[in-house]
């Protein structure tokens, strides 16, 4: 049997001509317009997939949106310290959030990064939990088209969860 065709296939060209089709907007919006997509997004799929299905899908739309990211915009770079201050730069540019390194052990594949006024959560009630999953993929499949390795990221401090820095945990697999 033939599977149905995707329509959806994620393609940078679904980015579109931001110049010619906001002409008077630009490329900018507020972040109450993303947060209310997320986690519109997330009330949905959670009530019909189940809390660890939707995690799991944030992770894996996070960790293709690193990796189209790296590609298209980031590298490539060559050395972690390029890498980092491109990344730096351009995460506080696009006002994705402040982007740091607290660890490196590029030998052993492991680091902790920490992102402040990040996207997802900064300003938010304290909810016990961290809620930055799809940014634990971002970071996965950022580091993963950097170095060819792959990568576990897990949020271990979140504003959620009373911190003011977001703080992930970066270690390569296998």
């Amino acid at each position: 049997m033939e599977s149905p065709q995707r329509k959806y296939v994620f393609s940078w060209d679904l980015i579109g001509d931001l110049d010619r089709g906001r002409p008077n907007l630009g490329p900018v919006t507020r972040l109450e317009v993303y947060r209310l997509m997320q986690f519109c997004f997330r009330d949905i799929m959670e009530r019909e997939l189940g809390t660890e299905k939707t995690d799991r899908l944030f992770y894996e739309a996070g960790k293709l949106a690193g990796a189209q990211f790296y590609q298209h915009v980031v590298g490539p770079v060559t050395g972690l310290d390029n890498f980092v201050k491109q990344l730096q730069s351009l995460l506080k540019e696009l006002g994705i959030g402040i982007f740091r390194v607290e660890k490196a052990e590029p030998e052993k594949g492991s680091f902790v990064f920490t992102v402040s006024e990040d996207l997802d959560c900064s300003g938010l009630p304290e909810l016990d939990y961290e809620i930055c999953v799809y940014d634990e993929g971002f970071i996965a499949g950022l580091m993963e088209s950097f170095t060819g390795v792959k990568f576990k990221v897990k949020e271990v401090d979140c504003w959620c969860t009373g911190d003011r820095t977001c703080r992930f945990t970066v270690d390569a697999i296998g």
